[in-house]
C-alpha cells in the first residue's frame, strides 16, 4: 500500500512538473488569450467555455493569466533556490572541512541570519534599493543561504572524518577536489530537501513583496500577485484567487515530493557506494 500511495504521488509530481514546463516554455502558444487582454464588459464572468475559468475585475482571462504567469511565478522561486544552495553551500563545505577560524565565522553568520525576520529585513533593502523583481530575488538569495549553509555545514561535518576523506587527504588529493569530487555528492540529497524548501518559501515570500508592491509590478501575470489581487474580489469570482492559490499549492507539493524521492534515492545509492 505504502508503494502504491508512493507511485501516485510522484505520478501525480511528474504530471504538474510536465504541465509547468509546458506553461513556462509555451506559454504564450497555449494560452487562449493574451495576458493583459481587456473586456470590461464581460468581468467578473463566471467559468464557460469561452472562458473555462472566468474573467477577472478588467475582464482578463484567468486560465490564460495562469498559464502565462507561470514563467514569472516559478523561474523566480528556481533562483532563489539555486542560488542560496551554491552561495550557503560552497561557503560552508569550504569551511567546514578547513575548520578553525574559517568555520567559526560560518557559525556566527548561520546564527545571526537566523536570528533576525526575512521578511522585515527583505522589506526594509527593497526600500533602499529600486524595489524590483530582480532585487527581491537577489535579497532573498542573501537571506536564505544561510539556511542551506547549516544543513550542508552539518552533512559536511559528518563526512570530513570519514575513513574515504582521510585517505584522499593523506594520500595527497587537492582539498577543493574532495570538497566538490567527493563530499559534495554526498551532502546533495540534505541540499535538495532545503532547496525545495527554499523554493516554496520563495513563492511565498515573492507573494508577499507583491502584496506590499514590490517585485513583480502590480497587473502583471504572476501567480502571487494574483492571489494578492484576487482576494479583493473572491465575490465576484473565486477563481480570480482560488486559481492562483491552487497552482502556488500543487507546484510546491509536487517540488517537495520529487525532491524527497530523489533525496532518499541519493542517500541510498550513495550510503551503498560508501559501504563497498
Amino acid at each position: 500500500m505504502r508503494i502504491v500511495t508512493l507511485r501516485i504521488s510522484i505520478l501525480f509530481a511528474l504530471s504538474v512538473s510536465a504541465l509547468i514546463m509546458l506553461a513556462i516554455v509555451f506559454g504564450p502558444v497555449l494560452a487562449p488569450w493574451p495576458a493583459e487582454q481587456q473586456d470590461l464588459v464581460h468581468s467578473f464572468s463566471g467559468p464557460s467555455a469561452r472562458h473555462w475559468l472566468g474573467t477577472d475585475e478588467l475582464g482578463r482571462d484567468i486560465l490564460s493569466r495562469l498559464i502565462i504567469g507561470a514563467r514569472a511565478a516559478v523561474l523566480g522561486p528556481v533562483i532563489v533556490a539555486l542560488g542560496a544552495m551554491a552561495w550557503g553551500a560552497g561557503i560552508a563545505m569550504i569551511a567546514t572541512y578547513h575548520g578553525g577560524m574559517g568555520e567559526s565565522l560560518i557559525v556566527f553568520w548561520i546564527d545571526l541570519m537566523s536570528s533576525v525576520p526575512h521578511l522585515l529585513i527583505a522589506i526594509v533593502a527593497l526600500g533602499m534599493l529600486s524595489g524590483s523583481y530582480w532585487d527581491a530575488i537577489f535579497i532573498m538569495i542573501v537571506l536564505l543561504a544561510p539556511g542551506d549553509a547549516r544543513i550542508i555545514r552539518n552533512a559536511t561535518r559528518q563526512q570530513r572524518n570519514l575513513a574515504y576523506v582521510e585517505a584522499l587527504r593523506v594520500a595527497g588529493v587537492p582539498a577543493l577536489r574532495i570538497i566538490f569530487r567527493h563530499i559534495f555528492p554526498s551532502v546533495v540529497p540534505q541540499g535538495l530537501v532545503q532547496a525545495s524548501a527554499n523554493f516554496t518559501t520563495g513563492i511565498i515570500m515573492l507573494s508577499s513583496l507583491s502584496f506590499l508592491g514590490f517585485g513583480v509590478p502590480p497587473g502583471a501575470a504572476d501567480w502571487g500577485r494574483m492571489m494578492v489581487e484576487g482576494r479583493l474580489v473572491i465575490g465576484q469570482n473565486p477563481c480570480c484567487m482560488l486559481g492562483a492559490g491552487l497552482a502556488i499549492a500543487c507546484t510546491a507539493t509536487s517540488v517537495s515530493i520529487l525532491s524527497d524521492w530523489l533525496g532518499s534515492y541519493l542517500s541510498t545509492k550513495m550510503g551503498g557506494a560508501h559501504a563497498r
